[in-house]
C-alpha cells in the first residue's frame, strides 16, 4: 500500500517507489506537515517544536498554553485567521465580510484509484500502473466551510499530486478570496527557489535565487498562464546542481492566472503556495455548492536536476498528455506563415505543399488567414467559414490537392477572439469582454470572446465543427493571441473577474475536451502566441505546443534550456525557420537551425521553394535523420550538458537510451574567438565501464572518460556551428 495510517497517532504517510510525504492530526484538531522526501520509515512527528514567541497568536483551547501557535508549526492548509500570520493557502470571506476561517480535522478515505477532477485536467493512471487517493476532510462549521484535501499517488512515477475542494456547508452565500493548491512547508530554510520568467518570444528563461526573509511573488494576472511566469518551479537545497542534491519539482495544472509564493519565515522555515490568482478573486459559493482547486503535480529527487526532469518529464508525457498522438511519432510539418503570413491563396499553399512533399515533409499546415474577411490581423476573428475568394474554391478542393501529394492537412483556429470587424461581433457584442460604458482596452486588434459562457462556447464549436466536417483534417493549431481585460460577462449574477476568469479556463477546457472528442485521431496542437499557455494543464488535451514564436535557433537554445527542466521535448514544437531569422534579423546555418529544432517535434516554418539547391538536399538529409533518431530524442533520457550561461561558449545537451547503448549529443558554438582553447563538453548517463563509438567517425570513447572529461567540441570557422554525435555502446 502507498498509503499508511497509524490511527492511534493519527498519522499518514504516503509512498512512492523512491519518496515519502508524511502529516499528522496534532493538538486540537489541525493537520501538520512533517516530512517530504527520500524514502523513509519511522514517525518525523518530532520536527515539530513548540516555544512560547513574543506576538505568536494561540488557538482559544490552549488558553496558558503559549508555546503552541500556528504561527510556527508546518501546515498542511493554511488558513487566514486562525493565528498563522505566514502567506496563507487559503481565504473565506463570510456574507458579512468577515475573512478568515479555523480548519480542523474531520475524518479521512482512502481510494483504491487516482482521483480525477470534474472540468479540469489531473494526472492519470495507465494499464498496468497503480494509483491511490487519500482525501482528508477539514471543517471550520462556524463558518460553514469544508476543505476535502486530496493526495494523489502513482507509486512507480514517484508522483504525488495535491488538489482541493472547498464546499459551502452553511445556508449562506460565502466567498473563497484564496484556494491554493498546495501548500508545502520545510522546516528548515536553507533552499533556492528555481524559476523560470520571460515574455513574448522570449519564455521560460532560468533563474535561481535564493530564499531569504519576505515574500517572493510569481505568477500571471493575464488570464492565461502567460509569457512571463511559468507555473512550473523548482525548490532547490543550496549544493543542488545537475547531477546531485535535492530538489522539488512542483507544477500547477492550470491554464489561466496562477498565484505562486515562497516565503521565508521569523524563524528560517519555508512556504510554499501554488494555485490560481487571488488577486481580485472571491468566487462565490453558493449553499452546498463548491470550488475545485486544479491539480498541482509534484515530484522529489535527491539525486539532482536531471532525475528530477526526468521523473516529471515521465509523468507529463505518460501520465498528463492523452490523445492519438501521445506517444505517437507527429508528422513533419511545414508551416505556411512565416512562409508568406496573409498573402497566399489555394494555388500558394499548394505550391509550398508540393515542394515541401519532394523533400520529405509529411504534412502542409495552413495557418492564419483562411476564414472570414482575414487579409490582416485587424478583421475576421469570429467568423469561421471559408473565404472561397481567397481560397480559389472549396477548402476541400485545396485539401484534396494537398493530400494527393501524399502529403497530411492541419489548419490554424484562434477560437477564443473577435474582431471588430467580423459578422459575430455585429450580431452578438455581447459574446465579447467589454465593460458596459467604457472602450475597451485592445490586443492585436481584437476582444477576447467569454468563454465562460455555455452559449459562446457552443456557438464557436458550432461553427468550427461546420468547417471541420466538411474537410480531411489531421491536425489543428489552435492559438490565442492577446492577454485578457475589459472582464465582464452578461452573466446574470457573475460580475466577479476571478471568478469569471475560472470559468473562463473551465469553458476553454471544455471546448477541446469535445473537439477531441468528435475528432479523435486527430492531432492538436496548443499555442497562445508561441509560449503564452504553455503549462501542464494544457498539456492534457494538447499533447504539443508551440514552444515560442521566436523561431531564432540562437534564442532557442535558452528558449527550450529553461523549458526543459519542467516539460518534455515531445511537447515543445520547434521548427526551422528562413534566415535572416524574421524576429531577430540573426543569420544562423541551415544544419544548426536544424539541430536546435529536433529537440522538439521537428518541422519547417518557411518556403522551401526558395531555399537553394544544397539546402534543399539538406532538408532531405535531416528529416532522415529526425526520424532515424526519433525513438532515441521522444523516449531517451533528457540531459542538459552545459549550464544556463552556456560558460564554455557552447550550449549541449543528449538523449540517452533508458538501457545507455547509445547517445546522441547535440553541441552548438555561441560564442567564436581567434586561437580558441577547445571546450570538452562532459556526456551524461552513460554506462561509465563501457566503451562508445561516434557512429560517423569510428572514434572509440571510454564511458569513464565521456563522464569525467568528456568530448572535444570541434574548433570550425565560423558562427554558430552545431554538432550532432551520434554515439554506439561497442
Amino acid at each position: 500500500m502507498a498509503i499508511l495510517i497509524n490511527e492511534e497517532k493519527k498519522l499518514f504517510t504516503l509512498n512512492t517507489k523512491n519518496t515519502t510525504y508524511q502529516m499528522k492530526v496534532i493538538d486540537y484538531g489541525y493537520l501538520a506537515h512533517l516530512y517530504y522526501g527520500k524514502k523513509m520509515d519511522g514517525d518525523m512527528s518530532y520536527v515539530i517544536t513548540h516555544y512560547d514567541r513574543g506576538f505568536s497568536g494561540n488557538p482559544y483551547e490552549a488558553q496558558e498554553h503559549r508555546e503552541f501557535s500556528l504561527d510556527n508549526i508546518p501546515l498542511e492548509y493554511s488558513c487566514y485567521g486562525n493565528g498563522d500570520f505566514r502567506t496563507p493557502a487559503f481565504n473565506i470571506k463570510d456574507i458579512e465580510g468577515i475573512h478568515g476561517c479555523d480548519l480542523r480535522y474531520v475524518s479521512y478515505e482512502v481510494m483504491d484509484s487516482k482521483y480525477s477532477l470534474k472540468g479540469l485536467p489531473a494526472a492519470y493512471t495507465n494499464d498496468g500502473e497503480k494509483g491511490e487517493t487519500l482525501k482528508i476532510v477539514l471543517q471550520d462549521p462556524q463558518v460553514g466551510v469544508e476543505v476535502d484535501l486530496l493526495y494523489g499517488i502513482i507509486e512507480d512515477k514517484d508522483l504525488i499530486t495535491r488538489s482541493a475542494i472547498i464546499r459551502n456547508i452553511s445556508d449562506a452565500d460565502i466567498f473563497v478570496a484564496k484556494a491554493s493548491s498546495v501548500s508545502l512547508d520545510f522546516v528548515t530554510g536553507d533552499y533556492d527557489l528555481i524559476h523560470f520568467h520571460g515574455r513574448h518570444a522570449m519564455e521560460r528563461m532560468y533563474e535561481r535565487e535564493a530564499i531569504n526573509h519576505g515574500v517572493k511573488k510569481i505568477g500571471s494576472t493575464r488570464g492565461t498562464s502567460s509569457h512571463q511566469h511559468s507555473p512550473f518551479v523548482v525548490i532547490a537545497g543550496k549544493d543542488a546542481n545537475e547531477d546531485a542534491g535535492d530538489c522539488y519539482g512542483i507544477s500547477l495544472l492550470y491554464s489561466g492566472s496562477f498565484n505562486c509564493e515562497v516565503e521565508k519565515d521569523q524563524t528560517d522555515q519555508v512556504r510554499l503556495n501554488m494555485g490560481v490568482q487571488d488577486e481580485m478573486f472571491e468566487y462565490v459559493l453558493y449553499p452546498e455548492s463548491e470550488f475545485v482547486a486544479p491539480e498541482v503535480v509534484m515530484v522529489y529527487s535527491p539525486d539532482g536536476f536531471a532525475d528530477m526532469s526526468h521523473k516529471m518529464h515521465d509523468v507529463v508525457r505518460y501520465n498528463i498528455c492523452r490523445g492519438e498522438y501521445k506517444t505517437k511519432r507527429r508528422p513533419i510539418l511545414i508551416n505556411s506563415w512565416e512562409a508568406v503570413y496573409f498573402d497566399f491563396n489555394g494555388d500558394d499553399i499548394v505550391n509550398i505543399a508540393k515542394q515541401a512533399s519532394e523533400l520529405g515533409v509529411e504534412m502542409l499546415v495552413l495557418d492564419d488567414g483562411w476564414f472570414g474577411v482575414r487579409n490582416d490581423d485587424k478583421s475576421g476573428l469570429g467568423d469561421w467559414f471559408v473565404n472561397e475568394d481567397k481560397m480559389g474554391g472549396p477548402m476541400a478542393d485545396v485539401v484534396k490537392r494537398v493530400k494527393d501529394l501524399g502529403m497530411k492537412f492541419g489548419i490554424w483556429i484562434e477560437p477564443e477572439m473577435v474582431s471588430e470587424k467580423s459578422n459575430l461581433f455585429k450580431e452578438h457584442p455581447d459574446y465579447a469582454f467589454v465593460i458596459p460604458g467604457r472602450k475597451p482596452v485592445m490586443g492585436r486588434s481584437q476582444l477576447n470572446l467569454d468563454f465562460s459562457r455555455k452559449e459562446v462556447v457552443n456557438c464557436i464549436f458550432d461553427q468550427m465543427t461546420a468547417v471541420l466536417d466538411k474537410i480531411d483534417v489531421d491536425y489543428i493549431k489552435m492559438d490565442m493571441n492577446r492577454s485578457i481585460l475589459n472582464v465582464y460577462s452578461m452573466t446574470e449574477g457573475i460580475q466577479n473577474n476571478g471568478t469569471i476568469l475560472y470559468k473562463y479556463v473551465l469553458g476553454v477546457y471544455d471546448f477541446m475536451e469535445r473537439l477531441q472528442a468528435r475528432y479523435p485521431k486527430m492531432f492538436i496542437e496548443g499555442c497562445s502566441g508561441g509560449g503564452g499557455r504553455f503549462d501542464a494543464g494544457m498539456m492534457y488535451y494538447t499533447p504539443q505546443i508551440w514552444c515560442s514564436d521566436d523561431t531564432d535557433a540562437i534564442c532557442r537554445l535558452d528558449i527550450q534550456y529553461g523549458t526543459s527542466f519542467g516539460y518534455p521535448i515531445s511537447v515543445v514544437g520547434s521548427h526551422v525557420s528562413a534566415v535572416p531569422n524574421h524576429q531577430t534579423g540573426r543569420t544562423t546555418p541551415f544544419n544548426t537551425r536544424a539541430v536546435v529544432a529536433m529537440a522538439g517535434s521537428f518541422g519547417y516554418e518557411l518556403d522551401l521553394n526558395k531555399v537553394s539547391d544544397e539546402e534543399k538536399e539538406e532538408v532531405k538529409a535531416q528529416v532522415e535523420n529526425y526520424k532515424k533518431y526519433w525513438d532515441l530524442l521522444h523516449n531517451g533520457l533528457y540531459y542538459r550538458l552545459t549550464d544556463a550561461d552556456k560558460s564554455k561558449g557552447v550550449a549541449a545537451w543528449s538523449f540517452v537510451a533508458r538501457d545507455k547503448s547509445e547517445t546522441l549529443v547535440n553541441i552548438v558554438t555561441v560564442e567564436s574567438f581567434c586561437n580558441a582553447p577547445v571546450p570538452f563538453v562532459r556526456v551524461k548517463g552513460l554506462d561509465v565501464d563501457a566503451t562508445y563509438v561516434d557512429e560517423e567517425t569510428g572514434a572509440e570513447y571510454s564511458g569513464q572518460g565521456l563522464d569525467q572529461i568528456g568530448l572535444p567540441v570541434p574548433l570550425k570557422f565560423g558562427e554558430y556551428n552545431a554538432y550532432q554525435i551520434h554515439l554506439v555502446r561497442k
